[in-house]
């Protein structure tokens, strides 16, 4: 049975956004091809009409997954009115972000499984890692310049990913609220 291109791409939409789900829960080698089509509610064949192979989802995913945390800070009330840098830092700090990587920042969920893939992948990281950049950067004042923006903007991009890796990462809650609220304070 021939699918149309509407329902082709939609299909393809719903395997990237699982997969960006999936692979921010359980790390790139966490899930194979099948479980994921499983997951979606395709065929294991139907894969490959979409993707060439496992790492070019994993680096289409990258973009995605960057896709979707910029929609979430253009849509966010709180980045709309106030501080937007400031809005940015809280909603990356807080425990609902801590709590759900699956939906989180691409770069605090696999930042160091990214570090362990190919060349492709770690280029899809980068790419995605420079627009993150970017956009905290047009979040800084604009009476500063640019050189000083880029470098404000990798010192918070790398605390924050850190904080977030680290918040997640420790087995005491208090602890990991605790990074979370010194980062926050201290990024202010």
């Amino acid at each position: 049975m021939r699918v149309s291109r509407e329902q082709a791409a939609e299909n393809r939409g719903k395997i990237l956004q699982v997969a960006a789900q999936l692979f921010r829960e359980k790390g790139f080698d966490g899930i194979g091809i099948a479980d994921l089509m499983k997951k979606v509610g395709l065929t294991h064949g139907g894969f490959y009409g979409h993707f060439s192979s496992k790492e070019d989802l994993m680096a289409q995913t990258c973009t995605y997954a960057v896709d979707e945390i910029l929609a979430q800070g253009q849509d966010s009330p709180a980045l709309v009115r106030g501080n937007k840098y400031k809005a940015f830092i809280g909603r990356y700090l807080s425990v609902e972000h801590r709590d759900n990587p699956g939906s989180g920042c691409l770069m605090a969920a696999l930042g160091v499984d990214a570090a362990r893939q190919s060349p492709v992948i770690k280029h899809a990281f980068t790419e995605g890692f420079n627009r993150l950049l970017n956009a905290l950067m047009s979040l800084l004042p604009a009476n500063k310049t640019e050189a000083v923006k880029r470098e404000q903007a990798l010192l918070t991009l790398a605390t924050l990913v850190g904080a977030q890796v680290i918040a997640r990462a420790v087995d005491d809650k208090k602890l990991s609220e605790e990074i979370l609220r010194v980062v926050h304070k201290n990024l202010h």
